[in-house]
């Protein structure tokens, strides 16, 4: 069977497919081996194989995309070669578009597409032939399968699938500096013709920028791009296909290119003058005014810094990164009076330079700032500003000067100040001051020795405005005079043994002087003038504010005399030289070999003057056992009264009470006699009359034996408590309206009540649980 191409168009083709030995070919299939089973096909090896003649020659059907002509386009033939013409033959195919796109004439195996291809949507078909018996319809030959390809043709223009296209360079960047690539794509086959072929062009925008002929890529064409002038630039790129020959397809986009920005451009103030004014009353940090500089760069391009070049004793720049401005403000306190213009010379640069633009020149800018300053009305101002000290004489007069304070209006019409101290400050109102003149004197008298300083404040005011007000602190020192006399820095006491030897040291002495004399303390010792002829001791002066107590003699007997009185004088260097007398107390004590005391005759009496702390200590001791000792014989005395009050209270574990009145109750002792019951071992068998109630003998004798047996319970048993209680309630009579307390009689009655359980309650209910229970004739009996 041969397959025949055919296109309208192309007759020289289809008259060479017609040539061609590519062919179906129908053959018969011969076999040289009998047909045997698969395993002895595989045993015999190569002996067994088959060879199969082809019954199909195959190749390619090619039909032209975009035929537009009003019959089936002829696209070939199928043919077997055992058709011979007699009809008896059908010809199908099956697959893609068969039977849509692609009939096929069963008799002649024509095959017609009937559709106009496309080959960008669909390269080609596959499809598969079969030669059946018309009459019984079976397959002469295996199914086979063949292509039909659609044929190229230059139908489809390039495409810039991405574009719009938005790129971006930098400003002045040089000639050829790549931009950006773009890229059409065609349709058409790339291997068959120049169809696909493409080539880029510059329609619009070729002064400024190129595009490479093949890669598409967008270069500069210019060196002087500059952004500040145009920022951004639309060009229009052209693709063609056929390799820009006649009659090629072409597509176009446009090309947005944004210029980026450098730093190109210094910062400039758009004036060389600012004036500002101030007040000279605004405070330190108040800002004057703002100038900025102008940049024509963008972004960080633009960021700047700004100082002071000039006049930045008084004033300080600020750059405020938000809106990039100087913040001119006051750095110091401004006084008209002393100066009423300033001028400042702000400079702005920028922070990020580029150094491929330094030959550019410099990226500086500089400009005045004129600061005018306003007055105001100022309070007044004292001199020093930082505070007065004053010194005065402690024992200066009342009505005494102590100093002046200064303070002026530092306006120009000087208006006059008046002063006063703020009471706050000095509520005793020891210090007054003259409203006009400022002098501080004295309204009180002075004590160094109280006090040494006087912190006051002074209030200066404008004598018309009130509200004009300023403060000053005045700090006042006390002088010390000498109006205090030395005295012994303690009550000195001192002690010798009795074999003491001329001119050893006792004691030494120091006295304190609560002034305070400029150039220090000086004392003078001296034995007083009633101790003159002291034969015992000598003072030795050491001149350097102390003395020592030296002995004068051997051989001091404390039997004889055990205290000696020393009084010393001390003199203090003045002036005037101030004078006391202090006394000594020296004690004969009895002493070791080693010189240690053991025992002086009037230490009883100097404890009470003078402890050692050895001493105080040894007291609290002593009082410390005393008091012990008194809480442990306390606490054995109530120990064995507690034992005593035990062994009593044994003998009263069981009170046994009878009523023969109508009484208070359970409550009522006084109803009769307990010393009855205190002795409940001594009952005698019988009672006379007069003693109380008649009961008779056997009655006691039954409560005996009872209460002892309940008591040799209660000992033998710990959980009961230390007494047992037994009363008895009488029957008052059937006519009595309050009827029987005793619960004893309810034995007698009708009552089906169960009290079985009170043998459960313990031993405490042991007896009450025995009148209750079912009736035991033993124990009725007893």
């Amino acid at each position: 069977m041969a397959p025949i191409w055919t296109t309208e168009a192309l007759t020289v083709l289809a008259a060479m497919s017609l040539l061609s030995c590519c062919s179906f070919t129908w053959c018969e299939a011969s076999r040289t081996s009998d047909t045997t089973s698969g395993t002895s096909r595989q045993e015999q090896g190569p002996s067994s194989l088959e060879r199969v003649k082809r019954g199909w020659v195959w190749n390619q059907f090619f039909v032209v995309e975009e035929y537009t002509g009003t019959e089936p386009l002829y696209v070939g033939k199928i043919h077997t070669d055992s058709d011979e013409g007699e009809g008896n033959i059908k010809y199908t195919i099956s697959g893609e578009g068969a039977g849509s796109i692609f009939i096929i004439d069963e008799l002649t195996g024509d095959i017609h597409a009937t559709e106009r291809l496309d080959r960008e949507e669909k390269a080609f078909y596959t499809l598969r032939a079969q030669a059946r018996d018309r009459l019984s319809n079976d397959p002469l030959e295996p199914e086979s399968e063949f292509v039909i390809k659609v044929q190229d043709i230059n139908d489809s223009e390039p495409k810039f699938l991405e574009g719009p296209y938005i790129g971006s360079v930098a400003e002045l960047s040089p000639i050829g500096t790549s931009v950006m690539k773009v890229t059409a794509s065609d349709a058409d086959d790339p291997t068959y013709g120049s169809s696909a072929r493409v080539v880029y062009s510059v329609l619009d925008g070729e002064k400024f920028f190129t595009v490479d002929r093949h890669t598409g890529i967008i270069m500069t064409a210019v060196a002087d791009l500059d952004r500040e002038t145009q920022d951004r630039y639309e060009l229009v790129v052209k693709a063609t296909d056929m390799a820009g020959q006649m009659g090629g397809l072409s597509g176009s986009t446009t090309v947005t290119i944004v210029i980026t920005d450098v730093n190109d451009n210094p910062p400039r103030f758009p004036q060389k003058m600012y004036q500002f004014s101030v007040s000279e009353g605004a405070a330190v940090g108040t800002p004057v005014g703002r100038v900025i500089a102008t940049d024509a760069d963008m972004g960080e391009n633009t960021d700047m810094s700004y100082l002071i070049k000039e006049g930045g004793d008084l004033f300080k720049v600020t750059t405020d990164v938000e809106s990039q401005e100087a913040v001119v403000s006051i750095k110091k306190p401004l006084d008209f009076e002393s100066r009423r213009t300033h001028n400042v010379v702000v400079e702005a640069a920028n922070k990020h330079l580029d150094p491929r633009f330094a030959d550019l020149g410099s990226f500086k800018d500089q400009t005045i700032v004129r600061v005018s300053v306003s007055d105001v009305d100022e309070p007044p101002i004292f001199q020093p500003a930082e505070g007065a000290v004053m010194e005065v004489q402690e024992d200066a007069k009342v009505g005494a000067l102590v100093g002046v304070v200064t303070a002026r209006d530092p306006d120009g019409l000087n208006k006059p100040v008046r002063f006063s101290i703020d009471r706050t400050t000095d509520q005793e109102m020891i210090f007054h001051i003259d409203p006009d003149s400022g002098a501080i004197t004295l309204g009180k008298i002075l004590d160094r020795e109280t006090a040494g300083w006087h912190n006051i404040t002074v209030k200066a005011v404008e004598a018309d405005n009130h509200t004009m007000a300023s403060h000053s602190a005045v700090s006042i020192r006390i002088l010390d005079v000498n109006d205090n006399p030395p005295e012994l820095a303690t009550p000195y006491e001192a002690s010798i043994c009795e074999d003491a030897k001329p001119g050893q040291l006792i004691h030494t002495i120091s006295v304190v002087d609560r002034d305070e004399p400029q150039s220090g303390h000086r004392f003078f010792f001296t034995l007083a003038p009633e101790a003159s002829s002291n034969r015992h001791f000598t003072l030795w002066d050491v001149k350097d504010n102390t003395a020592g107590i030296r002995t004068q003699r051997s051989g001091f007997n404390r039997h004889e005399q055990n205290v000696y009185l020393l009084p010393i004088l001390v003199v203090d260097s003045g002036p005037p030289s101030l004078s006391s007398t202090g006394t000594l107390t020296i004690r004969v004590c009895g002493c070791d070999t080693d010189g240690e005391i053991q025992s002086c005759n009037a230490t009883a009496y100097a404890m009470s003057a003078a402890l050692s702390p050895g001493a105080l200590i040894a007291l609290l001791v002593c009082m410390l056992i005393l008091i012990v000792l008194v809480l442990l014989i306390l606490t054995l005395k109530r120990h064995r009264k507690g034992q005593r009050m035990a062994e009593d209270e044994e003998d009263m574990r069981d009170n046994v009470i009878k009523y023969n009145d109508e009484g208070g109750g359970e409550q009522d002792t006084q109803a009769y006699d307990m010393s009855a019951l205190r002795n409940l071992y001594d009952f005698p068998e019988a009672k006379s009359c007069d003693s109380g109630p008649d009961i008779p003998a056997t009655d006691f004798s039954l409560f005996k034996g009872y209460i002892r047996k309940k008591v040799e319970q209660a000992d033998a048993d710990l959980s009961v408590p230390p007494y047992d209680s037994f009363q008895t309630y009488a029957f008052e009579g059937t006519s009595s309206p309050a009827l029987s307390l005793s619960s004893i009689h309810t034995l007698s009655t009708t009552s089906e009540q169960d009290f079985s359980y009170l043998s459960d309650w313990g031993p405490r209910f042991r007896q009450l649980a025995g009148y209750y229970a079912p009736g035991n004739p033993e124990e009725e009996g007893s």
